[in-house]
């Protein structure tokens, strides 16, 4: 961090990079979780045309909110994983700060 940049804007820039790094982080995880529910689909696919249709449905549906659901728990986890380097970035930068008014003594 530097030292010529106000603390508040070392803080922001800290936030927003967690941010970043968890909106990545969820994309990834959604799709490994669209790819996961296609594969278990191809496996289960039912023979009979009638079954296949209702099945589709019932599968799109299905995804959608296993998705919805894996999404929004990602997005929670990566809250707190924000907030958490939020906090120590904080904690850096006011240690640094110390230990540089020490050193100047």
């Amino acid at each position: 961090m530097d030292d010529d940049k106000p603390i508040l804007e070392q803080t922001a820039d800290a936030i927003s990079s967690a941010a970043d790094a968890t909106k990545e982080a969820v994309k990834t995880v959604v799709k490994k979780v669209r790819k996961a529910a296609r594969r278990a689909a191809k496996k289960v696919m039912p023979k009979k045309a009638k079954k296949a249709k209702k099945a589709k449905k019932a599968k799109k549906t299905a995804r959608k909110s296993t998705a919805k659901k894996t999404a929004r728990k990602a997005g929670k986890k990566a809250k707190k994983v924000a907030k958490k380097v939020a906090k120590k970035a904080v904690k850096k930068v006011a240690r640094k700060k110390k230990k540089a008014g020490k050193s100047k003594r």
